[in-house]
Order: structure tokens, then sequence, then C-alpha cells
């Protein structure tokens, strides 16, 4: 049986580890986030890590509006649409809300309206408007952040020391 070449062998045993440690966080990873907010929050780890900087800073409502966005509008069911429509607006659209997000008074009142005939589209406005939020403020800040940096560093000094 002929025997790979050593450099062949140690890609496929690279090939199998990285296999194994799929869930684990890479520097390369890691370094995509400061591409775009979209690479960030399509990162398990990224959107994990952008939640706790917010939550540190006390401003946290804005990626759990937008993530409540995004599972509202995989709902089927019109009766459970309508519920949590309902829920959604009460926890972060009412003024002086828990979770009240900083939207204009117009799309505030559009999806007061939207809401009393839910569609998986209702709250599309106020998800673009604080996504753009997040986009130019948490973002950059996040970016600029010790949590982002320090978690940078301590990856980019575990790949030197092998």
């Amino acid at each position: 049986m002929p025997t790979e070449p050593p450099h062949t062998q140690l890609f496929i045993m690279d090939r199998d580890d990285r296999k194994r440690n799929k869930n684990m966080l890479s520097l390369e990873d890691t370094q995509q986030w400061s591409q775009s907010l979209e690479k960030l929050l399509e990162s398990k780890y990224g959107l994990a890590t952008f939640r706790n900087f917010l939550k540190s800073e006390y401003s946290d409502e804005n990626i759990e509006f937008w993530l409540t966005c995004e599972d509202y509008k995989k709902i089927k069911s019109s009766f459970r649409m309508s519920s949590r429509a309902k829920k959604i607006y009460e926890q972060f659209i009412k003024a002086e809300s828990p979770k009240e997000i900083n939207i204009d008074y117009h799309t505030r009142e559009k999806i007061k309206r939207n809401v009393k005939t839910p569609t998986m589209h209702c709250f599309d406005d106020a998800q673009t408007i604080v996504y753009g939020l997040m986009e130019r403020d948490s973002y950059p800040r996040f970016l600029r952040s010790d949590i982002y940096r320090t978690l940078l560093d301590n990856l980019a000094a575990d790949v030197t020391k092998g």
C-alpha cells in the first residue's frame, strides 16, 4: 500500500483536526467579523460576543429586537404570528416599553397599525432602522472594544504558540 508524502499526511491531519474542531473559534473567523456587521451576525460566536458587548453597555435592545424579528419571520401560523406580533410591539415598539428601540414616530405608528393584522413583514422598517443604528454605532464601538481586541490578541498568541 503506497504511503503518502509526509506533507500530504500533515494536510490530512490538519483537515481532520479542523473537522473535529469546527465548533472552536479561530483567529481567521474572528478577523472576518471586522469585514461587516453581517459577517459578525452570521457567526455563532460573533453574535454571542457582540451580544455580550452590548449587554456590557446596557444597549442590547437593538440586537434583541433584530433577532426577535428574524425568528418572527419564520412563523407560519397566523394565530402565532398575531400573538407574537403583539408581544414584540409591547416589548420593543410601544413608547416606554421595557426594551424600547430608537425608531421614529411614523415607523412606530405604522407598526401599531400593522400589528392589528400582522404579516411577516410588519416589523421590516423598524428592523432596517435598528440594523442601520447597530451598523453605524454599536458595531464600530465593538470593533474598538477591549472585548474584541483581547479576543483577537489571545487567538493570535495561540496561533504563534502553535
